[in-house]
């Protein structure tokens, strides 16, 4: 006679999406409407949200209501810094959960997608002399700089045109520093991708700057959704699918 085992089988290791935080409300916002659309795309896995600052739930907040379950945390930081290096594995360890951290957001294709769609969202259409300054948050260790220019590389492949990284705070060049240096190369139409997760100061800020046209930031998008469950799989080692 076969015998047929009804214990139940552990489920996926929990998602823990990792936000910095911001007093902006609509950053919180649009990182929960962010944390639905995975939730959406993955039905049945467990997905949580923690913040490094500013916002709750604190992340280790997050990890203490998880126990010992296993996780894997997905920042939702778009280059590497001191907050994937350091922030984020200290609060893991200093957790019970059974952590795993995954890579930042980018670079990656999919990020460059979402900003092209931006992009043509704000109005973006391929003009004489046009060219595109991304607008980061800035940092200043040095990986993030090469992080933040390899997606300005991918989308210039994308656009055709100049892409000029610029930062508003930690490195630069800042943004009016960007735009003057693309004026000085003939180019009139400079439109600005704002490469931040959510609204903020820092976009906001930069929005300010801009001659032609800003996309908004990169916000809620299917192509994020994407990103974060490659990330949290990848981490894993294997796709993973959770029962509905």
């Amino acid at each position: 006679m076969t015998v047929t085992d009804l214990s139940p089988r552990p489920g996926p290791p929990a998602l823990v999406l990792v936000a910095h935080g911001s007093r902006d409300p609509r950053a919180l916002a649009t990182v929960r409407a962010l944390m639905e659309r995975v939730r959406e795309l993955r039905p049945g896995l467990p997905v949580h949200l923690g913040h490094i600052e500013l916002n709750e739930p604190l992340l280790p907040d997050t990890l203490a209501a998880l126990g010992n379950a296993r996780a894997v945390l997905v920042p939702l930081l778009l280059s590497r810094g001191y907050h994937v290096r350091q922030d984020i594995p200290e609060m893991a360890a200093a957790s019970a959960a059974r952590t795993r951290v995954a890579e930042p957001l980018g670079p990656h294709p999919l990020l460059v997608d979402t900003l092209h769609d931006r992009l043509l969202e704000a109005g973006w259409r391929p003009r004489p002399a046009s060219a595109v300054v991304l607008a980061a948050a800035g940092s200043r260790d040095p990986d993030a700089r090469v992080d933040t220019a390899r997606t300005a590389d991918l989308l210039a492949v994308r656009l055709g045109v100049p892409v000029l990284p610029a930062y508003a705070s930690a490195a630069t060049p800042t943004v009016p520093e960007a735009i003057t240096a693309l004026r000085a190369r003939g180019r009139r139409h400079i439109a600005i991708a704002s490469y931040f997760t959510a609204p903020g100061r820092f976009a906001t800020e930069c929005a300010a700057h801009a001659p032609w046209i800003t996309a908004a930031p990169l916000g809620v998008h299917d192509a994020m959704a994407d990103l974060i469950l490659h990330r949290y799989e990848r981490t894993l080692g294997t796709p993973v699918t959770a029962a509905a």
